[in-house]
């Protein structure tokens, strides 16, 4: 009897387990006679089943892990109308992207269609410009969706606080790691709330990694190391020194840039934020560009109204920057501590005031 017991042990330890197994039913509407309609697992991000549209009326029923992310989606729009596999039949309107079936899944889609609205709004905006149009107001345009990012990631946020009792927060974890850090995801665990099993939690703190993480090579290779000083001039030919703003407990962000970078000047606005925020405190910037015409480099500076000081030898890829600190592409940066050692490098986003909020509250 022992051995039996043993060996039963040992099946169950080297054997995958298997989740709970529910049943679901998802019926749904759409008036879009003939268009194929999908239910999507959010786990895998793959099509569990399909069906044709029939008399504006389609259903899936089967079985699937308790608690997994689901989602029906038609052929031709977007937007995915996602529910919790709880048990509790579903009823999904796809022309209105609404839903009915238990409290959790009914709060999940009040907080889902409130996080996307000013995002659809902007959709709607954009949709009724034609391409000129969009490449007059490109900053403009980049500024309205960095504000809807925002927005987005402070609902996230707000969502976390509010539903930490339930699995609402999946759905919001990538924006709350973006925001927070992926450092996160190890803390959430700790506080074993009853989101925190989930996989899904994991893939997208996993998600938020890949696209956040520090790049390999030369993107890493100065942290650690005193910054290597550089003289170039300013708009108005004075020269200057990277180090005339080091020390004297001032953190310095070089930054580098260039008139003609797209990721550059999107950017921007999120440096400003940072330099307007922290420069009382002890934050400097300087700006270091890869231009070669001196006109684009001074009219860019203008229209984005940058305050820290500017510097360019204009001579484009060939930079004195360049071989310096391994710069291959913009937009690059490295942070400085007051004893004139690099820190980090290539902060970007939120990451970058993440970092200078731990910094100036210690």
């Amino acid at each position: 009897m022992k051995k039996i017991i043993l060996l039963a042990v040992l099946v169950a330890a080297f054997m995958p387990s298997m989740a709970q197994q529910v049943k679901y039913s998802v019926n749904g509407t759409y008036d879009k006679e003939g268009k194929k309609v999908y239910l999507i697992d959010k786990l895998t991000s793959n099509a569990i089943d399909s069906i044709v549209v029939s008399g504006g009326k389609f259903s899936f029923k089967g079985s699937a892990e308790k608690d997994a992310i689901m989602g029906v989606r038609a052929e031709d729009k977007e937007w995915v109308t996602v529910f919790f596999n709880d048990g509790t039949p579903v009823t999904v309107n796809v022309n209105d992207s609404t839903l009915k079936g238990s409290p959790l899944n009914e709060r999940l889609l009040k907080y889902d269609l409130e996080q996307e609205a000013p995002m659809r709004v902007l959709r709607a905006k954009l949709s009724k410009m034609s391409k000129s149009e969009m490449e007059e107001h490109g900053e403009e345009i980049m500024e309205e969706m960095n504000k809807v990012l925002d927005s987005q990631i402070a609902f996230a946020c707000k969502v976390f606080k509010e539903e930490s009792n339930s699995l609402i927060p999946l759905l919001f974890s990538q924006l709350y790691f973006y925001e927070n850090g992926v450092e996160e995801y190890d803390e959430l665990v700790k506080k074993q709330l009853p989101f925190t099993s989930h996989p899904y939690l994991k893939k997208a703190r996993d998600e938020v990694y890949e696209v956040m993480k520090p790049e390999e090579g030369p993107k890493t290779a100065f942290i650690g190391q005193q910054f290597t000083d550089l003289e170039m001039a300013d708009p108005d030919g004075k020269m200057h020194k990277i180090s005339e703003l080091v020390g004297e407990g001032k953190w310095v962000l070089v930054d580098f840039w260039a008139s003609w970078c797209g990721p550059c000047r999107q950017e921007m606005p999120n440096v400003l934020e940072a330099y307007n925020k922290f420069h009382d405190k002890g934050f400097e910037v300087v700006g270091i560009s890869f231009d070669q015409k001196k006109e684009a480099w001074v009219k860019a500076i203008e229209q984005i109204q940058m305050p820290w000081l500017q510097l360019s030898d204009l001579k484009g890829w060939k930079c004195a920057a360049a071989p310096v600190y391994k710069i291959d592409a913009i937009p690059d940066n490295i942070l400085i501590d007051p004893q004139g050692k690099i820190v980090d490098r290539a902060l970007r986003g939120r990451p970058l005031h993440k970092r200078l909020e731990k910094i100036f509250a210690e």
